[in-house]
């Protein structure tokens, strides 16, 4: 398995383990009800936790090859090797058209 794509699951699995905590940091922080100094505190716990638990930091690659650039989001597979798998016939319902 190439590093590229051990590195995206990775920050996968920490998004996933840390998002409940991300989202109600962030919507504590922007509740203009609160005391500005405890928002400022969950500020500063906003910022430790890791970095790569950002949904920013998630890159869509293809599961296949690890290509990040024009992947399809409804199977996470590159263009090019959705289309070497659809000419085989391993992906059920696309063929090459013809006209």
């Amino acid at each position: 398995m190439f590093n590229s794509i051990k590195r995206d699951l990775k920050r996968r699995k920490l998004y996933k383990k840390y998002e409940s905590k991300r989202l109600l940091y962030k919507a504590l922080i922007n509740d203009s009800n609160l005391d500005t100094n405890l928002r400022f505190v969950l500020a500063n716990k906003l910022n430790e936790l890791p970095r790569n638990s950002s949904k920013v930091r998630i890159m869509n690659r293809c599961i296949l090859t690890g290509r990040s650039h024009a992947v399809y989001k409804f199977c996470r597979i590159s263009r090019i090797k959705f289309r070497d798998l659809a000419n085989q016939g391993l992906i059920q319902g696309y063929t090459k058209s013809s006209w």
